[in-house]
């Protein structure tokens, strides 16, 4: 396995839909990351600081039930407000901060496989690659890492034969050399946790039935590989 990264999906094998409403999101988020920092740190010991990039669904796992307007005038979410109680109840200091990754522009409304290992590893360094935070960069302010690819990462294609880990062409055989080498990245930086969330599949009026199944074929790559 992908050790110790965490993959998580809940997926329904009757019609290959992700069978999470978003409160049950909010909470397992919640939890996943209780869980990936206890590892890290004891609960009496410094601040602990986790970034959450993600595009938009991940924003919606980040607001919960609060109103995006309230939540751009306080600053604050429901991820965000059980974070703060829990460490008022615990006397911890856990710091959670979320970014869409990568932006619009300069580089591109684009967060799949090959986008992280574009910007983490072929683009590493102590630079921002178009604007965007490296490994490097984000390891060294981060504790904790949780990145997100948004629903169109299912709309996976047929292998070609001729796998190519610097294209962006969505397949299955280049998502496995891509994240092969993203694996092989983030074992770089032994301090820092990573959760990656697995890739969720679509609505079925919005892909085919092969396109989930090859989505179902990747996560469980992912999580035996």
């Amino acid at each position: 396995m992908l050790t110790p990264f965490l993959y998580w999906l809940i997926i329904d094998d009757q019609n290959s839909l992700l069978s999470l409403n978003h409160k049950e999101m909010r909470y397992s988020i919640i939890i996943l990351l209780f869980l990936m920092v206890a590892s890290c740190k004891s609960y009496n010991d410094n601040m602990i600081k986790i970034i959450f990039l993600h595009h938009s669904t991940g924003y919606n796992v980040w607001l919960g039930n609060t109103n995006k307007y309230v939540s751009k005038l306080t600053g604050k979410c429901d991820v965000k407000t059980h974070i703060i109680k829990h460490n008022r109840r615990n006397k911890t200091n856990y710091i959670i901060e979320e970014h869409f990754f990568p932006k619009s522009a300069p580089y591109g409304w684009n967060n799949y496989p090959y986008d992280y290992y574009n910007i983490w590893v072929r683009n590493s360094g102590t630079e921002p690659y178009l604007e965007e935070p490296t490994l490097e960069m984000l390891s060294s302010e981060y504790d904790v890492i949780i990145f997100k690819h948004c629903f169109p990462v299912s709309k996976i294609s047929q292998d070609s034969g001729q796998p190519d880990i610097n294209s962006p062409v969505k397949s299955l055989e280049n998502y496995k050399l891509q994240y092969q080498a993203l694996k092989n990245k983030m074992h770089q930086f032994p301090a820092n946790k990573f959760v990656i969330w697995t890739p969720a599949v679509n609505t079925s009026s919005l892909m085919s039935e092969d396109e989930g199944l090859r989505t179902k074929e990747f996560y469980e790559w992912m999580n035996n590989v």
